[in-house]
């Protein structure tokens, strides 16, 4: 059977478009054509009344991280506001969680699986 193989874009509205990306890059360091690391990715629709993520958002993206302490310590130092909840976002079997906002308003969830 023919399937999907992987995620090939994401796209999603921006009102300042440019400054957007130079964030995501700054931050994040994800360009307009990035070739990620090999690793899981999760496609997971969730129920419309779920509290996982704003109820006025349709998305949140997750980015796979290599060092999550090292990157909210530098996102932390550019004046972004970081949320972690160990006791209840981190799990042995899943994983490290934290979660940040990018300029407008889109949720971004940052997760370093477990070794």
């Amino acid at each position: 059977m023919a399937k999907a193989i992987g995620i090939g874009g994401i796209f999603f509205r921006a009102a300042d478009t440019e400054a957007l990306s130079r964030w995501y890059e700054r931050h994040l360091g994800v360009q307009g054509f990035w070739n990620q690391e090999a690793g899981p990715t999760v496609f997971a629709p969730f129920p419309g009344g779920t509290s996982y993520f704003p109820a006025a958002r349709q998305w949140m993206i997750n980015f796979r991280v290599d060092d999550l302490d090292a990157l909210i310590a530098n996102l932390r130092g550019a004046g972004i506001p970081v949320e972690t909840r160990p006791e209840e976002w981190d799990t042995p079997e899943t994983g490290r969680f934290a979660r940040i906002v990018d300029p407008e308003g889109n949720h971004i969830e940052l997760w370093q699986p477990p070794a």
